[in-house]
């Protein structure tokens, strides 16, 4: 069973880039996260693993684990369970026309979770980081400080 497109989802930020192939939106992504302090501590390559494990063909589609580790520390120190939900994922697919999609995880969604008010405005901050790193990659500015449209939710930058 092939791997559909990424959807919209209500806990990701998604960027469409057309026409950008996956190789290059793939070094962007990193390029633009390495820009707000993130380094990539993880890559699973979805399509080798599959590949290798099950012999599926499937779309190419990589599950990037970044951390920033100043709000990692400051997200650990407020509550120590959220380490179950670090790193953040970011992923970048491959889309039906050549181009490529990339998303990641929205840190209000995922910190939502943990219950704890004080996450709340953390996640808040969290979440401009990867917002700046994914408008970069698609070039709406140079240092990534302008809104995007995510698949008909707009994202303030």
């Amino acid at each position: 069973m092939p791997i559909p497109a990424f959807p919209p989802t209500a806990y990701a930020l998604t960027r469409a880039l057309p026409g950008v192939p996956f190789a290059d939106a793939v070094t962007r992504t990193r390029a633009a996260l390495a820009g707000q302090g993130f380094g990539v501590l993880t890559e699973i390559d979805i399509r080798a693993t599959l590949k290798a494990k099950l012999g599926a063909e499937v779309r190419d589609y990589v599950i990037l684990g970044a951390c920033n580790p100043a709000l990692a520390h400051r997200a650990l120190s407020e509550e120590p369970g959220v380490g179950l939900l670090l790193p953040c994922n970011v992923v970048v697919s491959a889309d039906d026309d050549g181009g490529a999609i990339v998303a990641a995880v929205d840190p209000l969604a995922l910190f939502g979770v943990v219950g704890s008010p004080g996450m709340e405005g953390l996640a808040g901050e969290v979440r401009e980081r990867p917002v700046l790193a994914l408008d970069a990659v698609v070039g709406d500015h140079p240092l990534g400080l302008s809104c995007t449209q995510t698949f008909g939710h707009s994202v303030e930058g």
